[in-house]
């Protein structure tokens, strides 16, 4: 017997870039130029290049980041209250409203994709394997990378000034013998619309896609933003 495919659509997505303007460790950093580009604009290029996405929002309570957003291609149909753009505010309360904002218009998307606009090693091949590991009965899918030492065998120093481990249990053993741990790469996070409101990101039903670390970079301080830099210099040589 034929399947009937008339009532089938396609998913509708969309890509939230969060992007708000009071950047402290590094001023304007949403839009500081990297190699004569606002940095927002490579995760906005990357978003668009992938043919994922349905709509590409940058959810922002700038003024000059809105309008630069718009002119590399993004969309800025609602700007963040005052409450979700300080420096405390995390990840999911952002997208759940800028979903809700959506929702409210009635364009309520069944796939959505946090991208954040500090990542300009992300490629489109990440976000496309990223939605296939979710399409696979997954909460979350979410970039990471491996740590470069056994967390296990981490120092600290105490409030006397001692010099301590952080799990005595381990700090003997061989790197070979620890089990290996991963991080959370900072880049996307991809989930069904109506997980970003019931699932935590990393909870049991979360499954992560491992970057190689050379393609993982924090740009929270200048000597960051620096090795940033390093990075791309070295990967347009090859």
């Amino acid at each position: 017997m034929d399947h009937d495919f008339s009532s089938y659509k396609p998913a509708y997505r969309v890509a939230v870039i969060p992007a708000r303007g009071g950047s402290q460790r590094i001023p304007k950093k949403n839009i500081r130029l990297l190699d004569g580009k606002p940095l927002i604009g490579y995760s906005i290029e990357t978003a668009i290049s992938s043919g994922l996405f349905d709509r590409i929002i940058v959810s922002t309570d700038d003024a000059e980041i809105a309008s630069i957003a718009r002119q590399l291609g993004a969309e800025t149909p609602f700007f963040r209250p005052a409450d979700l753009a300080d420096h405390m505010t995390g990840t999911t309360p952002v997208m759940q409203h800028a979903l809700r904002c959506l929702i409210d218009e009635g364009k309520t998307p069944d796939q959505a994709c946090l991208i954040y606009a500090t990542c300009p090693l992300l490629t489109a091949d990440d976000l496309q394997q990223g939605l296939a590991q979710l399409d696979r009965s997954t909460a979350f899918c979410f970039s990471a990378t491996t740590f470069a030492f056994p967390i296990q065998r981490a120092l600290h120093i105490q409030e006397n000034g001692e010099l301590a481990p952080m799990f005595p249990e381990h700090i003997g053993k061989r790197s070979q013998d620890l089990v290996e741990a991963i991080h959370d790469a900072g880049q996307f996070y991809w989930a069904h619309t109506q997980d970003w409101f019931d699932e935590d990101i990393f909870g049991p039903k979360s499954k992560p896609l491992l970057l190689p670390r050379h393609r993982v970079q924090d740009l929270d301080t200048e000597e960051d933003w620096l090795r940033l830099t390093q990075i791309m210099a070295l990967q347009s040589m090859n």
